[in-house]
Formats: structure tokens, sequence, C-alpha cells
């Protein structure tokens, strides 16, 4: 889960930018009529019987890969929490548009985005609203081997960074050293692409952008020690939700209910990951096997305090957040005018704290 993976949440603002198609939502199932039952050869009088209600198909596109991200939609699922809501749901893959173009379109009803990328999205009235923060605070941050002397963004200079060439990036990492006092075109930037961090610190690169709950955690299991520099500890305004869950305008106008059904399951997957990270990651695993279980075990761990965090409630968006990185796009001229921030993001869907 390198930082790459969030590259892919900007690139996906930009297609979701150009390319916006409302696509009609799961319908509603049907409740069936009650049948009577008859008593034959005896005097007991009719009694009526209720069919169980049809489930509704749901499907949930994530955003990258199956990570620790994840772990509350798969325990509610292997848990039974969806089905007692009536929802039978599917976790996908985005297709080649990304996860947010498939959300905004109804393709998928619910999945998982970024507030970077919803906020960027909104300019162009892309209908895709936030209705869950998975993780309270960004654990995101530029990240380089020990050996490499890297402790602040004044360590920046002379050194090779690995990215994608995104503005915005640029933007973070130039503010960053701005404020020690560095000067940011005394370093090279280099496309990393998907490549796997450690590989390409040992080869092309000094440091780059990772989310520490799986590089960093990794680099722990590796016993390959990193220094790890936070975005949100040089500033407030970085310090954003990543990732969110997120549907679309025309699903809360057309099915609130449906969406509170989903969001009490999910909320209660990730309140199950919160208190039971161990028992949150064998379930995750029993889903998906192939992953590594002593990196997913990790992981869970350090998340499980991370998810809800100081909130009163998992899942729980604060207006602050979301203004002040709007703020911090507009004061670096990365968005052209400001968006509607209540429009943007929603508590209404969460279960009641």
């Amino acid at each position: 889960m390198q930082r790459t993976r969030m590259a892919r949440g900007w690139l996906l603002a930009l297609v979701m930018m150009m390319t916006v198609v409302l696509a009609a939502c799961g319908g509603k199932g049907q409740e069936a009529a009650p049948q009577n039952n008859e008593a034959a050869q005896s005097g007991a009088q009719d009694q009526d019987t209720e069919q169980p209600k049809e489930k509704k198909d749901v499907k949930v596109v994530l955003e990258w890969t199956p990570n620790t991200n994840h772990t509350g939609l798969y325990v509610a699922k292997e848990q039974g929490f969806y089905e007692e809501e009536g929802l039978n749901v599917e976790i996908i893959q985005p297709g080649t548009g990304g996860a947010d173009a498939m959300i905004a379109s109804g393709e998928a009803q619910f999945g998982i985005s970024i507030q970077e990328g919803i906020t960027l999205a909104r300019v162009q009235n892309v209908p895709i609203v936030s209705i869950a923060a998975i993780i309270q605070h960004n654990t995101s941050g530029f990240a380089a081997p020990k050996d490499k002397n890297i402790k602040t963004p004044k360590d920046f200079e002379g050194k090779t960074y690995g990215g994608w060439g995104s503005p915005v990036e640029e933007m973070v990492i130039r503010s960053l050293m701005e404020k020690e006092g560095a000067d940011y075109d005394k370093i090279k930037n280099v496309n990393m692409g998907s490549a796997d961090f450690f590989t390409a610190v040992k080869k092309d690169i000094d440091f780059a952008w990772i989310f520490y709950a799986w590089t960093g955690i990794e680099a722990e299991l590796r016993n390959e020690p990193i220094d790890m520099m936070y975005v949100n500890q040089y500033s407030d305004k970085l310090d954003y939700y990543t990732p969110v869950i997120a549907t679309n305008e025309k699903l809360i106008q057309e099915d609130p209910e449906l969406i509170k059904a989903f969001m009490r399951a999910t909320s209660k997957g990730y309140q199950y990951a919160i208190d039971k990270p161990e028992d949150a990651a064998d379930l995750f695993l029993k889903a998906v096997p192939d992953l590594d279980k002593d990196l997913v075990v990790a992981s869970q761990k350090w998340l499980s305090s991370k998810y809800q965090d100081d909130a009163a409630r998992w899942g729980e968006q604060k207006r602050e957040v979301w203004d002040n990185y709007m703020n911090w796009l507009l004061d670096h001229k990365l968005m052209e005018k400001a968006i509607d921030i209540d429009k943007a993001y929603t508590n209404d869907f969460l279960p009641s704290a």
C-alpha cells in the first residue's frame, strides 16, 4: 500500500473531471406476499407466514488491491453483518475508469475513495460524496531508509525523490521544504511508477511517499528501519481523510435507507477490527488468503487504534478537516474555485455514537 496508491487517487480525479455518467442504482428489493398455511384434517385456525424479504444486491468497489484499510468491509461480510441488514454485498476491484468513476456513476453503490480526489472532483460537479472516514488522521508521509540520513524535509535537498509527477505532490513537498527553509529546486524527481519501495530505495531513489500502516509496518518486519515524516506533522491542513467510504448523490436522494443499512453493518465491521484486531485479521485473510499473514496481523494491530482515534465514533468527519484541505489547495492555486464543503461529505448515515 505504497504512496503510489495515492497517485492513482489524483489520476482518477482527473478521469472523473472528464467523465461522469449517472447510472441507475440498484432497485429496491420486493417483499413477498404472506402465504396462508391451513392445518389439514384438524380444527386449527389458518396461520399466515411471511416469507423473508429479498436481499438487495450491493457492490462495493475498492480503490486498490485489498489491504487493512478495507478490513471492516470484509469483517462485516464474513460475520454476516450485511446479511442481517438484508444486503447481499459484493466487494469488487476497480475497472479501468477507476473506483471514483464507478461510485459517481452508480456502477457501484459504494466504494473506497480519498478526500483529495473527492475535493478536486467536486470542483467539476462530480456527484461523489464521502459518508465515512475509515481512518481519522492522515497516516501517510515521506519515508527513507535510516542510512539515507533524511530526518526532516530540509534533508530532501540533494536527494532523489520517487513519485509520479503530480502538481499536488510537488506542492506538498515544496511547501514542507519552504517551512524548513529548504530549496525544492535542489531535489531530483524521478517517476517511481508502481515500483516496490524497498527495491527502489536500494537502486534509484532516496525517499518516497508511503502509508505507514502497510509499507512502514513491512519495513519493521523486514528489519529495514526507516525515518518517517508524516505530512500532518508539518501542516494541520494536510491532516485530511484518506481513505474514505463514498457513495453518490443519486443514491442519497433515492434510497437513503439502503445507505443507513450499509453503514450500520460496515460500522460494526470496523468496530470489530478496533476491538479484536487479530480476529479481524484472520477474517480478512480468510477472504484474501494470498496476502502475507504476518504483515496483515501487524498492520491490523497498528491500525486498530487509528480507525476511530479521537473521534466520538468510527467514521465521523469534521467540517474543519474538509475546509482546511480545500483552503490549502486554494492557497497553492491547485483549485480554480471553492466547493460547497457540505455537499462533499456527510455524517448523516453513520449510526449514533
